[in-house]
């Protein structure tokens, strides 16, 4: 069977390095990759952009499956075109995939169906969002109504951060947000306490099956400090989703979102994850939905999984979810991702990446934003790649995986040194 996964992150590296681990699968095509898929022997790179031409090359290819790394091409109704075409694809439909490519629809959503979200307004007008702001005081949460590489979203701890997220979103937008119709819209929600946590299921319609739990870091700078980026680390399994949370998160939230998407007449199908805010009584409430897997969550998770993930996809894409039981290797894993000079507003290209390792059983360098140049691998975006080990406890994984790191050089590198900081004993 041939497999195509669409991306060129590391969360793409992992699925389709998890994926060519099958018996069953006989090639792995990723469109576009990256220098790291380049580099392995099982995958092969596909350079084709068009989402449209990949369909066609698919038709001619007979790949048999093809999973959906990033929210751009779903946001793009790239599921929708494909099954048009009879290719079995993993992932939302166009308006499923609402639930990220709007956070005012997810809002609205959330509201409409009762799931424990925080309290929320949507504007088009900066006059009448700073006035929301000098209304409801600081802290507060400003996030911009669109696609922005989970970069979208400022925490103000004053109003006069609040007042200049506001302008920068909606006036500036010099996020490169990919607006839904009508233009730029931010969403200003209250300030929510407590822990974080990425919760991730899979989807097929009707039935869901959760993921091994993840937690990631999204400032810059070690003590949570800094700007907020894509994700600077990950672990998985997450201490604080206990198995009371994890009831409650499905109970709630999951599948009150299942059931109400079918509702809706937009019955959801792929990877859902919840972001959620746990608070110290242990009840979960829903920070944002993305219609794919995080980045860099799938890299832990995907170490972690043990079940063969071709067939867990065959299943999801075949509505018998309700028939899989997913297999998890007991250790933890963790990622530490290492980013470009300059990252997150202006990342450097161009830097030659030297003292990458061989794949080991308990450590894996999954790359994001590396691109192969001659016999050289440069780095080609902000993340650049995410060192993930596995070990027995949080503390070894975390050992392991900066070991690894510190043999990995390249001119501006920056990482955070605590990654896993919350769920280490002591």
């Amino acid at each position: 069977m041939k497999v195509l996964v669409i991306g060129g992150g590391g969360r793409e590296h992992a699925l389709a390095w998890k994926l060519a681990q099958s018996p069953k699968v006989q090639a792995v095509y990723v469109a576009p990759g990256n220098g790291g898929t380049a580099l392995d022997p099982r995958l092969e790179n596909v350079a084709i952009a068009d989402l449209r031409q990949l369909r066609d090359w698919a038709l001619k290819e007979k790949i048999a499956l093809t999973v959906v790394g990033p929210e751009a091409p779903l946001a793009a109704g790239v599921v929708d075109d494909f099954r048009t075409h009879g290719l079995r694809i993993f992932g939302p439909t166009q308006a499923a995939a609402q639930l990220e490519s709007s956070k005012a629809f997810a809002k609205a959503f959330m509201a409409r169906h009762r799931i424990p979200t925080a309290e929320y307004e949507a504007f088009t007008d900066a006059a009448q969002a700073h006035a929301y702001v000098d209304r409801k005081g600081a802290p507060i949460v400003v996030k911009a109504d669109g696609l922005a590489a989970g970069k979208g979203v400022v925490v103000a701890m004053t109003a006069a951060e609040a007042h200049e997220a506001i302008d920068f979103m909606l006036l500036d937008d010099k996020l490169g947000v990919s607006h839904n119709a009508g233009g730029a819209r931010v969403v200003i929600e209250e300030f929510l306490q407590g822990e974080e946590a990425s919760f991730i299921v899979l989807c097929d319609g009707r039935n869901t099956v959760p993921l091994a739990t993840s937690q990631d870091h999204k400032r810059l700078r070690d003590g949570d400090q800094g700007p907020n980026t894509g994700g600077m680390g990950a672990y998985s399994p997450a201490p604080v989703v206990t198995p009371a949370v994890h009831a409650r998160a499905m109970r709630e939230i999951i599948l009150p979102t299942l059931r109400g998407m079918e509702k809706d007449g937009i019955p959801y199908t792929g990877f859902l994850y919840a972001g959620l805010m746990i608070d110290a009584k242990g009840q979960p409430k829903t920070l944002e939905f993305n219609c794919r897997m995080g980045d860099p969550e799938t890299q832990p998770i995907m170490m972690r999984l043990k079940s063969d993930l071709f067939d867990v996809m065959m299943a999801a894409t075949g509505g018998t979810l309700d028939q899989v039981e997913l297999e998890w290797d007991r250790r933890t894993a963790l990622g530490v991702v290492m980013a470009a000079h300059g990252y997150p507003m202006d990342p450097r290209k161009g830097d030659t990446i030297r003292g990458l390792p061989k794949e080991a059983e308990d450590a894996m360098v999954f790359h994001a934003g590396t691109a192969a140049q001659g016999n050289a691998t440069v780095t080609s975006g902000g993340r650049v790649l995410c060192v993930t080990a596995l070990a027995d406890s949080v503390k070894a994984a975390q050992q392991r995986a900066y070991e690894v790191v510190r043999g990995i050089q390249f001119d501006g590198a920056q990482y955070r040194r605590d990654i896993g900081h919350r769920a280490v004993k002591g």
